[in-house]
């Protein structure tokens, strides 16, 4: 039962986001993505340090400097994968208030077409990996870490559709592409579950790495983007989404609470 929750769960934040990007015009998903980078920031920061980390904690089976440390080397390690470009965060668009020279994104599309596939594929596969191992320590953190991967991924892959829109690609192509590099998390999610789960001692380390990844994907890339002057209203609707973020996190880590204590 758990293999069948990790693959539904790495396949819908595939498929969901291949979905959203076919249904909607560019004009909308450039609105769309803007609420969602707010949302998923929201979340990824409440999951990681309400949900996962205090998960990886109370295990007692690892000590606590041990997991400080490896979450130092997780953020380190997910920068200079950032660095080398293949582990890519895909937001922007032309005229999205970066300053990219002119045509940006079709140099980007058009020179590093592999890279960016490539990019997408390791970021997907580590991220299905994460949700494998949140699901064999807890069906309940399993399904939060599940979903803010989900709200992470549709604004990364509706911002790789529209890079690979804008260098000219059809939307039938720039579909297939995000759906290839969306099923690498399927892929990450089977592989885990037949590694981690034959290892339980290694889970707390794997899920401080996997807060690793939500830390440094909120701080380094998501928050900034927030950071723009902008006209109060929007600046309260980023506030609001980020707080709607937190909040399902927060719930979450409640009903996480609770399940331990029907446990124990």
């Amino acid at each position: 039962m758990t293999l069948l929750y990790i693959v539904l769960a790495t396949f819908a934040g595939g498929l969901l986001s291949v979905l959203v990007a076919a249904s909607l015009t560019v004009g909308v998903l450039t609105r769309l993505v803007k609420s969602l980078v707010s949302l998923s920031a929201g979340i990824l920061l409440g999951t990681s340090l309400l949900n996962v980390l205090p998960e990886a904690f109370e295990s007692h089976t690892a000590l606590p400097q041990t997991l400080f440390a490896v979450l130092l080397a997780g953020l380190l390690f997910f920068w200079l994968l950032e660095k080398v470009e293949l582990y890519r965060h895909t937001h922007h668009h032309e005229d999205d208030g970066h300053h990219h020279h002119h045509h940006f994104d079709a140099e980007q599309a058009g020179r590093g077409g592999l890279t960016v596939l490539v990019g997408d594929s390791i970021h997907n596969f580590c991220d299905g990996a994460i949700i494998a191992a949140a699901f064999l320590a807890d069906t309940h953190l399993g399904w939060a870490t599940a979903l803010a991967i989900v709200a992470h991924e549709i604004p990364q892959e509706v911002g790789d559709y529209i890079v690979l829109l804008n260098a000219g690609f059809t939307r039938a192509k720039a579909l297939l592409f995000n759906a290839i590099s969306g099923m690498a998390s399927v892929l990450g999610g089977v592989l885990g579950y037949l590694l981690i789960g034959q290892f339980d001692g290694v889970l707390p380390y794997l899920l401080v790495l996997a807060s690793s990844s939500f830390i440094y994907i909120s701080v380094a890339d998501l928050l900034p983007q927030l950071q723009q002057r902008l006209a109060w209203r929007d600046t309260f609707a980023q506030v609001a989404w980020l707080a709607v973020g937190l909040g399902a996190a927060f719930v979450v880590s409640q009903m996480l609470h609770q399940s331990h204590g029907h446990a124990h």
